[in-house]
């Protein structure tokens, strides 16, 4: 019989993940549970991933505000301390906000705009056209934002992120001063000390920082790399991935990751006989076309895979072929010519140049098939932290 479906990711339903739970073994009896209750078998080259947050939350990978606070003491002593390009954010920085404005004497809160990093606008770009502001060059102050733009309102939140923010860190008796900028050797005229909050450009930050005279400069993975009295922590990461866990207290991206998929697949393989892809994924790496918020806010999308999730796609387009190279045939002749084609391919990598590949999607493994996990599981009530995935690498010439 002819195949009709193709690539199918399903979000499975799982126990409330509690710290010193047995992930692996909870993941492998779930795909199980439900490859028999929903009749589906287990496949080679199938894919499993497990959302970080219940990673974290097996490990109890947590800290409290004030283990964020004295990590910042220990580095910044009493220092005014430049804090660059946070993201708006109540779930990603909120709560680290509060540990570093307890830790600190004095703050300069340096605000990227019109938007943040991730696509979160403070204002409206055609507003400050309007004003005939060049974001490239001029800095305001706190005063001169309010003058132009008054008290602008984030498009989803409906939160003003200036007020949020500096509301925070008033509540800890720190002092503070915010200024709007998008160059970072602008914090330089207010402080040698720099705490840069960016997530993907923050090596270029800090590169720009050290070159042009900054005393200390730290990134937010430069925050809880190691425990501080007995808090969770990430080696590679710091603070960057972490999630709002209670009103003083986050979740840290997860550790060791590398080990629990590897654990997965030889329980996978060990009970199936079939060895399957694993994944950890955080975030998704796509872009709301409404709001621009570019969803990506942790560090990497996946932070563990295994060996067979390694690479890019290695496609062709079918309509090219179609329109082009097989022109002359349709019906059942087209389809045997284009299945001929791709055979002929397969076990070759595809040049992303040729044109029978241009317009496939030349973005790492992980990245595409976190993305489809983040979408598939979503960040609510769903309770689908796992996912299975089905003829992700399939094509159009397998039956």
């Amino acid at each position: 019989m002819e195949r009709i479906i193709g690539t199918v990711s399903r979000g499975l339903r799982a126990p409330i993940f509690m710290q010193g739970d047995d992930v692996a073994q909870i993941v492998c009896e779930t795909v199980l549970k439900a490859s028999e209750l929903e009749g589906f078998p287990v496949r080679d080259k199938d894919i499993v991933a497990i959302t970080e947050s219940v990673v974290a939350r097996a490990q109890g990978n947590y800290a409290h505000i004030d283990s964020i606070a004295k990590d910042i003491h220990n580095k910044f002593g009493d220092d005014t301390i430049g804090l660059v390009f946070p993201i708006l954010s109540r779930n990603r920085f909120e709560v680290c906000l509060k540990g570093i404005a307890k830790g600190a004497k004095k703050i300069v809160l340096m605000l990227s705009y019109p938007a943040d990093e991730v696509g979160n606008h403070l204002i409206d770009m055609d507003l400050i056209d309007e004003k005939g502001i060049n974001p490239w060059v001029d800095v305001l102050t706190e005063e001169q934002y309010r003058e132009f733009f008054g008290y602008c309102k984030h498009t989803f939140t409906g939160v003003d992120y200036v007020e949020l923010y500096k509301s925070i860190i008033k509540e800890y008796d720190c002092d503070y001063e915010i200024i709007f900028a998008n160059n970072p050797k602008t914090i330089l005229n207010y402080t040698k000390n720099i705490l840069a909050c960016d997530i993907h450009s923050r090596n270029r930050t800090k590169r720009i920082l050290t070159e042009n005279g900054a005393d200390k400069v730290y990134t937010l993975d430069d925050i809880l790399s190691s425990p501080v009295d007995g808090s969770g922590y990430n080696e590679h990461y710091g603070l960057l991935g972490s999630n709002k866990s209670t009103e003083d207290t986050v979740k840290l991206f997860p550790r060791d990751c590398q080990t629990l998929v590897h654990n997965i697949q030889a329980l996978i393989l060990q009970k199936t006989g079939k060895k399957v892809e694993v994944m950890v994924y955080g975030d998704g790496a796509f872009k709301d076309p409404v709001g621009k918020i570019w969803e990506l806010a942790d560090p990497v999308v996946s932070p563990g895979y295994t060996e067979g999730l390694k690479g890019t796609p290695s496609e062709i387009k079918l309509k090219y072929l179609a329109d082009n190279n097989f022109s002359d045939l349709s019906g059942e002749a087209l389809k045997k010519a284009v299945s001929g084609y791709i055979q002929d391919k397969k076990g070759n990598s595809v040049d992303a140049d040729a044109i029978e590949a241009q317009g496939t999607t030349p973005r790492r493994l992980t990245d595409l098939i976190g993305s489809l996990c983040d979408l598939t599981s979503g960040s609510g009530d769903k309770g689908t932290p796992i996912i299975h995935i089905q003829g992700y690498f399939d094509s159009f010439s397998e039956d």
